[in-house]
């Protein structure tokens, strides 16, 4: 344990000075956007990260022992995941008349790695507003109900694939990750998750017992700690951040809603000692909760869909399961939110270790412009990107987290390094500190949709493919001084 705790000692004092702020600044308030042609200075700079600073807060946090070490395993192959990379490709080149488009691309080089071109539209941008903060990092964005659905129409047979598994005696898991690996439709997707999750058995006869009994179990949890007397700095710390969730999106800032994440947060924290309430784990209810909503509200507009419009039982089902799936997902990373969370100030060092690896010139860029890697993907392993992506992003992203075999806590790694490539041409056309930041931490994903997240998950998979055989980018993070 010890020696364990040695690889952190050195990034304690980052983590405290960087992630502790003494204001506790409410997100979702407005923000002077940046006007077209304007540089910003050092002072406006500082605002902007004033502005950003309750993106993440340690808290109260404090240090202790660090995580085992990840495994590694070839779940699938390269080959599937270049040709859903080539696929992509093929597909961006139908054009839109309503829109500017350019085209990005993104070389990941390295001696040992082949490279990958991808090449990406994005729409141009509209309105007045032509600098990097048409929005702020950490600020999700209204939800389409097209977001979800414009796709349905041509997965009708993946749907009845999806159908023939879910009603077999037994289920092939297996298969049924493989089939969601790639995306799940909406019509099946929240009964995949509950058994992608473990919260559904394998065996159909015995599902709507095990349901029944654990809305049930969800019921009794409330009163005995919800309902009784409660642990005061936790529930209070948890009623301070409800209402600063996704400040555009009126659906979160209904008192019901927010009633609802509030008993799932309090209960989760208080059966789980070892790490408690943590900020940031609101944000991974989310996907959970907006998969179970559209169950029962099927075709519904969700941004402003008032909950009252369900029955009791209903909103009942949506909150215990939104509570059970949420745990089964978390176990797998309950060491990312112990204590200062020392197992993603680790990770985020295996990413900069694999960084250098991958593209030195990136990495080199990056650490002459005096940029730590702890200050950028910090959130993104702590919030597993939620803050990065719009929402319909991060559900189909969560499709594959959830079809990973071996769990998707090292997955997860590669995703950032392949997001952090995405990047590398803008990244290296930043001259300085604040260029740098202010793109790392305010990425333009607000235009992504289901296509560029399948192109990120294929070249995650090419990047843990190529190093599978070779972990040592994984045993020997920290001992780069790079």
């Amino acid at each position: 344990m010890e020696n364990c705790r040695s690889e952190y000692d050195k990034y304690d004092l980052l983590s405290e000075s960087f992630w502790r702020n003494p204001q506790r600044a409410v997100p979702g308030r407005p923000q002077q956007a940046v006007k077209k042609g304007e540089v910003m200075s050092g002072s406006s700079y500082q605002q902007f990260q004033a502005s950003v600073n309750d993106a993440w807060d340690m808290g109260d946090d404090d240090i202790i022992s660090g995580i085992a070490e990840a495994k590694i395993s070839k779940a699938i192959s390269q080959t599937a995941a270049l040709n859903v990379i080539n696929s992509h490709r093929n597909s961006t080149k139908v054009t839109k008349s309503d829109a500017k488009v350019e085209t990005e691309s993104v070389n990941v080089n390295d001696s040992t790695t082949p490279a990958v071109k991808v090449e990406v539209r994005k729409s141009g941008v509209q309105g007045g507003s032509s600098g990097p903060l048409r929005h702020y990092p950490g600020r999700p964005r209204p939800i389409k109900l097209s977001a979800f659905t414009n796709r349905e129409e041509s997965n009708e047979s993946k749907v009845e694939r999806f159908q023939q598994l879910q009603e077999a005696s037994v289920l092939d898991l297996n298969e049924l990750k493989h089939l969601s690996w790639s995306g799940i439709p909406v019509k099946v997707r929240a009964v995949t998750w509950r058994l992608l999750a473990g919260y559904l058995p394998a065996n159909a006869e015995r599902r709507a017992e095990t349901l029944e009994r654990k809305r049930a179990d969800y019921k009794h949890l409330v009163r005995q700690y919800y309902d009784a007397e409660r642990d005061d700095d936790t529930y209070r710390q948890i009623h301070i951040d409800i209402p600063r969730m996704s400040p555009l999106v009126s659906l979160f800032q209904q008192s019901t809603v927010q009633v609802m994440f509030e008993r799932i947060l309090y209960i989760w924290a208080i059966r789980h000692p070892a790490s408690g309430y943590v900020q940031g784990i609101n944000d991974l209810v989310t996907p959970f909760f907006m998969v179970f909503l559209q169950e029962a509200a099927p075709g519904e507009e969700l941004d402003n869909f008032p909950l009252d419009k369900l029955t009791d039982e209903q909103r009942n089902i949506i909150e215990a399961d939104s509570f059970w799936c949420l745990s089964k997902f978390l176990d797998s990373i309950q060491d990312n939110y112990i204590f200062a969370q020392l197992g993603i100030q680790y990770k985020v060092n295996q990413l900069k270790e694999l960084i250098r690896r991958i593209d030195l010139p990136l990495h080199e860029h990056l650490q002459n412009h005096g940029v730590d890697y702890l200050q950028f993907s910090f959130r993104w392993m702590n919030n597993l990107l939620t803050r990065e992506l719009p929402l319909p992003c991060t559900i189909r992203l969560w499709d594959t987290y959830l079809a990973e075999s071996d769990g998707f806590a090292t997955f997860q790694l590669y995703v950032c390094a392949a997001f952090l490539l995405h990047w590398r041409e803008r990244l290296m056309m930043e001259r300085d500190f604040q260029g740098l930041m202010i793109l790392l931490q305010n990425v333009p994903t607000q235009n992504w949709s289901d296509s560029h997240i399948g192109v990120l998950v294929a070249e995650a998979y090419r990047l843990k493919f190529t190093f599978a055989d070779a972990p040592n980018h994984l045993h020997n993070a920290g001992k780069s001084d790079r």
